[in-house]
């Protein structure tokens, strides 16, 4: 059968978050942490804000107490034993900055340029702090703890087992250990995250075109987080340039651009450049430590399976999606008579991460 899609996009009449252009349009920049770790002493953003074109500039204070951190989507299931402690996502950073390309602040201007060299002129005073990347370290009793409201770095946890392991492990003819690592990956679609957002106060509607997979949950967030009814906000996905996960989540500019939006009352549109899009997400990041009994004919008795997964400073919404989908899938079609499965999800001063390209199956095939 022919794809009806194709011939707008090869003839060039695709429309993408980036073709859309609004009348009396601002855009927006993003001003990115360049540390792991560390505290904000100060902002201070007055030779921007000074800046000829430069409209409004936005830090976590200006927005603590009105806008809510982002919180993580819960995925549990009721026949694990597991809990998930998800630290929530700051739209700013606020006092502290826990992961490299964390958003700081954001400037609005009547152009582009103007509002990039404005991120030149705001002055962040950081006090660098030590950084946790080692999520094996993070699992020790002494390690700093990242988000010490938990009280604990191991933000995700579950556990599966069923069948005879202990039979399994002392009939078996051989044991075979390995561990296998699965490093992290930088998503990288040809269209990279974009938003638009316009405003009409006479019908009392917010209207956003962003480049998502999930548009109603897109709203569902906004609607959450500027407490605003949602059938006041319409959410229009347009042609998308690819994703590979990423735009499955919901990500702080989501919800600043329309919030300034509001704010202003003139439309506004932010999208990504490509350093932001390998700073702001990763995917995989695990590593699996299996035990597998088998006898000499290569029959499976029984495996034991550890998953320890980098999760970054922050949860974005399908942030324990790859870890627990791994733990889940881990058996693949092989039939296993007995097996228990640990997954560790740990919070280090790196990106979040989230779904990519199978979500946690192909970390599991891998090693199986």
């Amino acid at each position: 059968m022919k794809r009806v899609e194709d011939p707008e996009f090869v003839t060039g009449q695709g429309c993408f978050v980036d073709d859309i252009s609004l009348s009396g349009m601002l855009h927006a920049v993003v001003l990115r942490s360049p540390h792991a770790h560390a505290n904000i002493r100060s902002i201070n953003v007055s030779a921007a804000k000074d800046q000829p074109g430069v409209i409004a500039v936005l830090t976590g204070e200006d927005i603590a107490g009105i806008i809510d951190d982002i919180p993580a989507r819960q995925m549990t299931s009721a026949d694990s034993a597991g809990h998930i402690q998800a630290p929530a996502h700051p739209v700013l950073a606020h006092e502290k900055v826990r992961y490299v390309g964390q958003s700081v602040a954001l400037v609005v201007a009547e152009e582009r340029y103007i509002a990039q060299d404005a991120l030149g002129l705001i002055n962040v005073d950081y006090e660098p702090l030590v950084p946790l990347l080692d999520p094996f370290q993070a699992l020790e009793d002494d390690a700093p703890i990242m988000h010490p409201e938990l009280g604990t770095n191991v933000a995700l946890r579950e556990l599966r087992e069923g069948g005879d392991l202990e039979g399994a492990f002392a009939r078996a003819d051989h044991v075979v250990r390995q561990r296998y690592v699965v490093p992290r990956v930088v998503l990288v679609p040809l269209e990279t995250r974009g938003i638009v957002a316009e405003y009409h106060p006479q019908e009392d509607l917010l209207t956003v075109w962003n480049s998502t997979q999930a548009p109603h949950r897109v709203r569902s967030y906004i609607s959450q987080l500027l407490d605003r009814p949602e059938d006041r906000i319409r959410v229009i996905a347009p042609d998308v340039g690819g994703s590979f996960g990423i735009k499955d989540c919901v990500f702080p500019e989501d919800i600043l651009v329309p919030y300034l939006t509001l704010q202003l009352g003139r439309s506004i549109k932010w999208v990504e450049d490509r350093q932001e899009n390998m700073l702001a997400y990763h995917g995989r990041g695990q590593a699996l430590d299996i035990e597998a009994a088998v006898l000499n004919d290569g029959t499976l008795l029984g495996i034991r399976v550890q998953i320890v997964s980098d999760l970054g400073a922050y949860f974005l919404l399908t942030t324990s999606s790859a870890p627990l989908n791994a733990g889940r899938r881990i058996m693949g079609p092989y039939k296993t008579p007995a097996a228990r499965v640990e997954v560790l999800g740990v919070t280090t001063n790196k990106t979040p991460t989230g779904a990519f390209r199978g979500t946690g199956g192909p970390e599991s095939a891998y090693c199986m």
